[in-house]
């Protein structure tokens, strides 16, 4: 089964901070090494997808974007899982740093990353999952055809409670964190009852 869990970064994988400018600001959300290790036992691939539009603002370097994800890899390691790939969109129209200020098609929720996921990987995006705390996550997903689930972690309480109401936008499922999210998943997909991956 080549399908992908794409999970959001800030808010669902890790603490939402505002902007992770020092490797000190990263908290992992509790039970998302837990989420991790059950969508690799699963045989689903767990796939990054974030927007870093603090690069083109001249918030930090991209290589501390990339600093960032080796500590998440090192601590999911530490917790028996891991990701089968961090994509990641360092653009933003207008923004302060020259190459980043472009308008470009990875920057959610635009599709540029399940695309780039689907010809490196071979990810079969119609049997394929997005885990955000945003409704652009869920837009995101539903803009390539797969099924989009708000976490209630991050910005996701204030997102289900003030913008959802008013938006043409509906998420597929509304978890609590990303470890009930991916239960959901693994039951949506057939996958059986997800307490024999734990």
């Amino acid at each position: 089964m080549n399908a992908a869990v794409f999970l959001d970064r800030d808010g669902t994988l890790n603490e939402e901070v505002g902007y992770i400018n020092h490797v000190a600001r990263l908290r992992m959300i509790p039970r998302a090494a837990a989420a991790v290790r059950l969508i690799n036992r699963s045989g689903l691939k767990a796939v990054v997808a974030t927007n870093q539009s603090g690069v083109a603002r001249g918030y930090f370097p991209e290589s501390l974007v990339r600093e960032v994800h080796k500590i998440i890899e090192r601590r999911l390691k530490q917790k028996g899982a891991y990701l089968d790939r961090i994509y990641y969109c360092p653009h933003l129209p207008g923004g302060a740093v020259e190459p980043y200020n472009v308008a470009c098609e990875c920057r959610k929720p635009k599709d540029g990353m399940l695309r780039q996921a689907f010809h490196e990987l071979g990810v079969d995006l119609a049997r394929s999952y997005v885990v955000g705390d945003r409704l652009k996550d869920v837009e995101f997903a539903h803009s390539a055809g797969l099924k989009g689930i708000l976490v209630l972690t991050g910005y996701g309480k204030g997102e289900a409670e003030y913008v959802l109401p008013a938006s043409h936008i509906r998420p597929d499922f509304v978890a609590e964190d990303l470890y009930a999210a991916i239960q959901f998943i693994l039951a949506d997909a057939g996958l059986g009852d997800s307490a024999i991956f734990r």
